[in-house]
């Protein structure tokens, strides 16, 4: 659609009132602001009365599918003598109060005391510039804690002061060559539980359990009966069983039987 070419207000009026249902877009922001100094430009808008302003408002917001107050802020601006465009975008950001030399500074004196701990760093940074009277300590000596710990992480900081921690040696002896130690005696505790005694059932086995209390080696053997004639033959047996020689032999009692020597 042209810019407001060849039409009055009143035209202007009536097409508003005919056209309330419908809804209009720019495509991009470029054709927008463009075809809003256009418009402007053709229906002389700086003499125009305070109701024909008003109209016009309502009728570049129609055309635009601009809100009132975004209407009025393009308005105004050609009002001022402004060419109708976007602001630039700018970052809103914080003023920098300590600088890159602070942070270099900073580094300087946790290189030259070993990167104490932040409150012990503030007082050596407020002793030398109210005590040694250091003009470059000035706002350092301001710096809060949390302030100087955040400092300590920057970039500046890194840059000019990086501390490096030494490997420390393990204390696992890898590969030592040295003479074999002798070995502890294994002590072999030796258990046993049995089945039920009951009359007129199958009597089954008894479990014999032998564990090397050092290597924790267990052999499991059983016998059908407790007496010698059966327990000796399954003990050697259990005994060979161990990769070692076996010093002391320790009977152990079980919650159901014992095991004696």
């Amino acid at each position: 659609m042209q810019a407001g070419e060849g039409m009055s207000l009143e035209q202007i009026q009536a097409f508003l009132e005919s056209s309330e249902e419908v809804e209009f877009k720019a495509g991009n922001k470029e054709d927008l602001y463009e075809w809003v100094n256009q418009a402007l430009q053709q229906l002389n808008y700086r003499k125009l009365t305070r109701s024909g302003r008003g109209l016009v408002r309502r009728y570049v917001a129609k055309m635009t599918g601009l809100s009132r107050a975004q209407a009025t802020r393009l308005l105004g601006m050609y009002l001022r003598g402004e060419k109708v465009q976007p602001k630039p975008y700018r970052r809103r950001s914080f003023a920098e109060r300590y600088t890159r030399a602070d942070a270099e500074l900073l580094a300087t004196v946790d290189e030259a005391h070993d990167t104490i701990s932040g409150p012990a760093t503030r007082r050596i940074l407020q002793g030398a510039r109210y005590d040694f009277q250091d003009a470059q300590y000035t706002r350092l000596a301001e710096l809060s804690v949390a302030q100087l710990y955040g400092m300590r992480k920057s970039r500046a900081y890194h840059q000019r002061f990086t501390k490096y921690q030494p490997t420390r040696p393990s204390k696992i002896t890898i590969g030592e060559r040295r003479r074999a130690r002798a070995q502890r005696p294994a002590r072999l505790p030796a258990g046993g539980h049995g089945a039920s005694r009951r009359p007129g059932r199958n009597q089954g086995v008894y479990h014999i359990n032998a564990v090397d209390e050092v290597t924790q080696w267990e052999t499991v053997g059983a016998v059908a009966q407790i007496s010698e004639a059966w327990l000796i033959p399954v003990l050697e047996a259990m005994l060979t069983q161990f990769p070692f020689r076996i010093r002391t032999f320790i009977p152990t009692t079980a919650a159901s039987s014992s095991i004696t020597r």
